[in-house]
């Protein structure tokens, strides 16, 4: 149907409209229908081809800046190392590539939500079709158990209810009927005569009329809006983005003018200019940074994984570290999607009931007799408890409801077996939506429970206005005694805390020896046993979760499709709401301006968005993301897909969710525990820190790589390294190292400080003031001593040493003062790689010292070694010399080298106890005289601060 809400008009005219009959569509137009209007499944999304995609990965900023530096390696007369760091580009496109066609399968997973065949009336008779050929028009059968084909009207109903939970996230199952047109009826979910494809038919018989198939459905509406959403770029590559843009920058910059110098100044000719030049810029090029990030990322994925994290899309694992809003959904995500009893309440007084290994739980406290009998009639009062009877064993209870009720029982020693045998159902009245009740009669064969009048007892449930206004009497104490006012009084205020306290609640009574009658008959002149208070029970750990990230920083948003009422009391329950939440249901939210949103949010208080539907989540997310934040959501129904793709990082459940859910997401919790989440967003914020670390351990090797060639045009100097070596260190001698850095476990503390500014660069400026100045000169220092050392120890001074660089450079000095200047820059080339191994103890935290980070991990090591055998083959095995340029070194001089670890060791200690102690002051400064002595005491027995390994 393209036109007119269908639910707005009279079924009647529905039918006229879609030229419908009593008897179905004729098969022949049937066929027609469907040739026209294509078959009842989900369109493929237009996507890249994977050419272009492959393609992408390989044109990227980072990339294109690789391919230069192969080039310029080609060009040093290094062919070797021009492939290395092509064949780095197109290993890490590939493995990305990888990675992106693994993420864009939410469509594929939305037409597996529809079912297979559907049972559909053609020409007078009823056949089974393939769901993809039902049309517009067609008559279709649902019974219990069924998944939704389509959307449709219903024409004729039997006590039908429908799990929509897939649409809308609630966990109670709705009611649906036959009804007259609902012109007041806002949307296709509130509209109680349709059933929608993807839904599933709890309870109930019924006749529909579809009216939309394919992507005309509300399912189909759902795909088309998270097929529409762009994802927003991770904070990682642009953060990457922009570092590469700087340092390209700074790299033809420096290039160029030390080319103009040295051709003016020193007199270098083109050829040498150009050498030099290219030097320069190869010096700045970090080219690990590309699969150190990609390593890093993979590392921290596979950690997850060890955690029941799936990660879908690499770059979500580190937004997980500026995560500063998480929208979380209720039903599936802070609780377990099933009803849990939990309290109860009888004439005699209340009782609570635990969550006992997952279920619901046995009787806490208070009279215990009248508890058992409300629980066994509760049980016995359901559609599950002849199949019980019938097999012996837990009931196939398909409504939540009755599959909470049983497990109450059995929890309360109360075996349903074994009370439907004793109580045999001799007729059941099901549950009706006017009359908002159900009756079981019974064959009473349980007097220790109650000592019935007569062999026959009627059991009721329902909604406790319609329960309490038929009962005369009430149990109190294992007799029946009249519900006076008081009584009755008492049992409405009970009603009503359960029902604020987010309870669903339901009265039961009884009746002895009911008449024949029909269900007014049978449900009068009651006798009420209690309420029972019902609720979708919080997951294990949750509130630890919600703690750790209150913690954090991180603000918790609770959206669901759920009453407020309901969500405000999980939310109290979980801990994740203290005070006096503003409740902002679904239609509310439609009818705020985006300004007023935003202020809303800006606010800062406890929010509750309920009843909202998944074009809402998805504004709620795309407003806290205008507001500069951070979003990550969770969620598990079809209805979270959009705003699970819109987010930073979308989370969906992996055991409770739904294929939409996960194919939207970028990480999935195999395990559904918010736990995973907290734990998530440590490993993310942990890989952010390790790139930070990685960027502080090559970035200092820049500084005496490029210290050669500014001495050469500063002072006269040959350059105490040449391009070939440089190339040794970034894509040799450094690269495991850096990688190891990359692959750091978490800091501790790292969950107890705010999320970082999304718009804080990876690069700042206490990186380059640490990297460039206080690391890099030291170990500029370091080598230029060595080659400095090496000619003196050969007698050859700074002045005589400038007399022999034109001879040097142009390759026409003396033998000796050849094989002297290999010597020298050998010993420049070492003091670097030995400097670079102390770095990475440095670099392993920007504010704890290096020797109370912790343990050292097996790739640290791993990488210690490699650098090690690296340095001295190059140094000592003949090819190598010859490749780059190098010459073994007297042991005693090796020795000298430590020198340089050392100096750098001490230097960067002594800067971060500085850092520590001038924090530490500030902070003592701003909490008072208590706080500071405090902080005294905790430094001297070496406690670590709060704000230690931050990143």
């Amino acid at each position: 149907m393209r036109g007119e809400r269908p639910w707005a008009i009279s079924a009647e005219a529905l039918a006229r409209e879609l030229g419908s009959s009593p008897a179905g569509l004729d098969p022949a137009e049937a066929a027609a229908r469907l040739a026209r209007g294509g078959p009842n499944e989900l369109p493929e999304a237009r996507r890249r081809p994977l050419g272009l995609r492959l393609l992408d990965q390989l044109t990227h900023f980072m990339a294109l800046l690789l391919w230069v530096g192969g080039a310029l390696a080609f060009v040093a007369g290094t062919p070797q190392l021009g492939w290395a760091i092509w064949a780095v580009v197109v290993v890490n496109g590939a493995f990305s590539f990888w990675q992106e066609t693994r993420a864009e399968r939410a469509l594929a997973a939305l037409r597996r939500a529809l079912p297979h065949d559907a049972r559909v009336w053609r020409g007078g008779s009823l056949l089974v079709v393939p769901a993809r050929e039902l049309v517009p028009g067609d008559l279709v059968e649902v019974a219990r158990g069924d998944r939704v084909s389509a959307d449709a009207r219903l024409l004729a109903a039997d006590l039908v209810r429908v799990d929509l939970s897939l649409l809308t996230g609630e966990s109670e199952p709705a009611e649906r009927a036959a009804a007259a047109a609902e012109p007041e009826c806002p949307a296709a979910v509130e509209a109680t005569s349709l059933v929608l494809a993807g839904s599933s038919v709890v309870s109930g018989r019924g006749r529909a009329l579809v009216y939309a198939t394919g992507r005309h459905t509300e399912l189909g509406k759902v795909a088309h809006l998270a097929a529409a959403v762009e994802r927003v770029p991770s904070t990682l590559s642009m953060q990457v983005d922009r570092l590469v843009r700087f340092i390209t920058v700074l790299s033809v910059a420096i290039g160029v003018a030390v080319f103009a110098l040295g051709h003016l100044l020193v007199g270098l000719d083109l050829h040498q200019g150009l050498l030099l030049a290219i030097g320069m810029i190869v010096a700045n090029v970090p080219e690990g940074l590309l699969p150190t990030v990609t390593l890093a990322l993979a590392l921290g994925a596979e950690r997850l994984a060890r955690r029941r994290v799936l990660v879908r899309r690499m770059a979500a694992v580190e937004a997980l570290s500026a995560v500063s809003v998480i929208c979380t959904d209720k039903t599936g995500t802070l609780t377990e999607n099933r009803m849990d009893v939990r309290e109860a309440w009888t004439p005699a007084g209340s009782s609570r009931l635990g969550a006992v290994d997952g279920g619901a739980g046995a009787v806490a406290d208070g009279p215990e007799a009248s508890v058992r009998l409300l629980l066994a009639a509760a049980a016995l009062c359901t559609e599950a408890a002849t199949a019980v009877a019938a097999d012996g064993g837990p009931a196939p209870a398909r409504d939540p409801l009755e599959a909470a009720l049983l497990a109450a029982a059995r929890q309360a020693g109360l075996k349903p077996a074994a009370l439907a045998r004793a109580a045999p159902q001799e007729r059941l009245i099901p549950f009706d939506a006017h009359r908002r009740l159900m009756t079981v009669v019974a064959r009473w064969g349980l007097p220790d429970l109650w000592p019935a009048q007569a062999a026959r007892l009627a059991l009721v449930k329902g909604a406790p206005p319609e329960v309490l206004s038929r009962c005369r009497l009430a149990v109190r104490d294992g007799r029946a005694v009249p519900l006076d006012a008081p009584l009755r009084a008492e049992a409405e205020r009970e009603t009503d805390r359960l029902a604020a306290a987010g309870h669903h609640t339901i009265a039961v009574a009884l009746r002895d020896d009911p008449g024949p009658g029909g269900a007014a008959e049978l449900e009068r002149d009651l006798t009420l046993l209690g309420l029972l208070g019902i609720m979708d029970p919080p997951r294990a750990g949750v509130r630890h979760a919600l703690e750790r990230c209150r913690r954090a920083g991180i603000r918790v948003v609770m959206v669901t499709g759920d009453h407020g009422l309901t969500a405000e009391a999980v939310g109290r329950e979980v801990g994740l709401l203290a005070g006096r939440p503003r409740v902002v249901s679904g239609p509310e939210l439609a009818s705020l301006s985006d300004g007023r949103l935003k202020a809303l949010l800006r606010g800062g208080g406890e929010l509750v968005f309920a009843r909202v539907m998944p074009e809402q989540k998805l504004r709620l997310v795309q407003a806290f993301q205008a507001l500069g934040q951070v979003v990550a959501v969770t969620g598990d129904g079809v209805n979270d897909a959009p705003a699970l793709r819109a987010a930073h990082v979308g989370i969906a459940m992996g055991a409770s969710g739904t294929d939409v859910a996960r194919g939207a997401a970028d990480l999935v919790l195999l395990d559904d525990d918010f736990e995973s989440i907290a734990a998530a967003v440590e490993e993310g914020r942990s890989i952010f820190q390790n790139i930070r670390k990685f960027l502080a351990y090559i970035l200092t090797s820049n500084v005496p790589e490029l210290t050669p060639f500014l001495a050469m045009v500063g002072l006269g100097i040959p350059p105490a390294l040449n391009i070939l070596q440089i190339l040794a260190v970034d894509l040799g001698t450094d690269l495991v190292p850096a990688l190891a850095l990359g692959g750091e476990p978490p800091e501790p503390g790292l969950m107890d400080q705010p999320p970082r500014r999304k718009d804080v660069p990876l690069l700042d400026r206490a990186l380059v003031v640490r990297a460039y100045l206080r690391l890099g000169l030291t170990q500029a220092a370091a080598s230029m001593l060595a080659f400095l050392g090496m000619w003196w120890l050969a007698g050859v001074g700074f002045e005589a040493l400038r007399a022999l660089t034109p001879a040097l450079l142009s390759r026409a000095a003396s033998p000796e003062a050849l094989a002297l200047y290999r010597a020298a820059t050998t010993a420049a080339l070492c003091a670097i790689v030995v400097c670079q191994m102390g770095n990475l103890f440095a670099c392993r935290s920007e504010r704890l010292s290096a020797f109370r980070v912790g343990p050292i991990s097996r790739l640290l090591w791993i990488g210690l070694l490699v650098e090690a055998a690296l340095i001295a083959a190059v140094v000592h095995l003949p090819p190598l010399q010859a490749v780059f340029l190098t010459a073994p070194l007297p042991p005693l001089f090796w020795a000298s080298l430590l020198a340089g670890p050392a100096a750098l060791l001490c230097v960067d200690e002594a800067a971060k106890w500085l850092g520590r102690r001038r924090a530490g002051r500030l902070r003592a400064a701003a909490a008072g005289p208590l706080s500071r002595a405090g902080a005294r005491r905790t430094s001297r027995r070496g406690r670590r601060p709060r704000w230690a390994g931050r990143g």
